[in-house]
């Protein structure tokens, strides 16, 4: 196929380069310098996500927000623009669910298929084709288009019509954020406690309470690795979407606010742009206490 590809960052760009490698013609725009190693590898740098569109039989997005998706697809020169009938539009970014079942509509208004296919698995998932991807879907745009997720992941599942699969992505960051909420309290506690907290973490492990974030994550809160995976600001996004979606479907999501207040700290003490593991940071700053001990900094830098 020929595979149109916008949004060329942490996970983007690696996501590409797994297509191209795929054996795909590979169309690409981005804001800045288009990535040398695809261009390399052959891929096409168009001037406009509408001239990506044209080229393309499918256009991937990965985009931060709802309000880029939308620019990106609907805005001038978008990529809605350059769509033809039996075109098919896979966002991969995570997104309003809502406004994603709007989109799709618009779309099938000019014969186009629309694929909310969401990912969970960070940059190194990215890096390593080993995403989970959530799609939402018709089943017959989700078979002629799962050839290419499969370069890009394993766990691919087909959850539902569109705006399913970014309902999936947000059920997904509620369990991720809660969880490393979890483990950044336990470490925490442990620590202060006068336990050595990469004992406890390992003797965790051997548990029920063991996880793939007390796993990965519970190491980079012990070792001080905050450098970005999933930056908090992203997540951050993510759970006033799943908060905002809450109140329209007027139900409460009392953990996820608590979790989210965190982030916000987070962010106010300068560490949005940190991994999300720096959550650990916030509750090192209301204990007074740093993992490995010492008093916590206030910054989060």
């Amino acid at each position: 196929m020929k595979i149109g590809f916008i949004g060329l960052g942490i996970m983007g760009r690696p996501m590409a380069g797994h297509v191209i490698r795929g054996g795909h013609a590979l169309h690409i725009y981005s804001r800045g310098t288009p990535p040398q190693e695809l261009v390399e590898a052959g891929a096409v740098v168009c001037g406009s996500p509408r001239e990506v569109a044209e080229r393309s039989d499918a256009v991937i997005t990965m985009v931060p927000d709802t309000s880029d998706v939308e620019a990106v697809v609907f805005g001038p020169d978008g990529i809605a623009e350059g769509l033809g009938h039996g075109k098919i539009l896979i966002d991969m970014s995570s997104i309003s669910p809502m406004a994603t079942k709007n989109f799709a509509r618009m779309l099938a208004e000019r014969g186009c298929e629309w694929i909310d296919a969401p990912v969970s698995g960070g940059d190194v998932g990215a890096r390593n084709a080993t995403l989970s991807i959530m799609a939402g879907s018709t089943p017959a745009a989700f078979e002629r288009v799962k050839p290419v997720l499969e370069l890009m992941g394993r766990n691919i599942t087909l959850v539902g019509s569109a705006g399913d699969g970014q309902t999936a992505k947000v059920a997904n960051q509620i369990i991720v954020a809660l969880t490393l909420e979890a483990v950044a309290e336990a470490l925490v506690f442990a620590s202060k406690a006068g336990a050595d907290p990469m004992r406890v973490r390992r003797a965790l492990m051997g548990g029920f309470a063991s996880s793939r974030i007390l796993e990965v994550h519970g190491e980079r809160m012990i070792e001080r690795n905050f450098e970005p995976g999933f930056r908090v600001e992203l997540h951050q996004k993510d759970l006033n979407l799943a908060l905002q979606s809450a109140r329209e479907l007027q139900m409460s999501l009392p953990n996820t606010a608590a979790t989210q207040e965190l982030f916000n700290a987070s962010k106010a003490h300068g560490g949005g742009r940190l991994d999300h593991s720096a959550i650990v940071k916030t509750l090192e700053l209301m204990a007074g206490h740093e993992i490995g001990g010492g008093a916590a900094k206030v910054s989060q830098t």
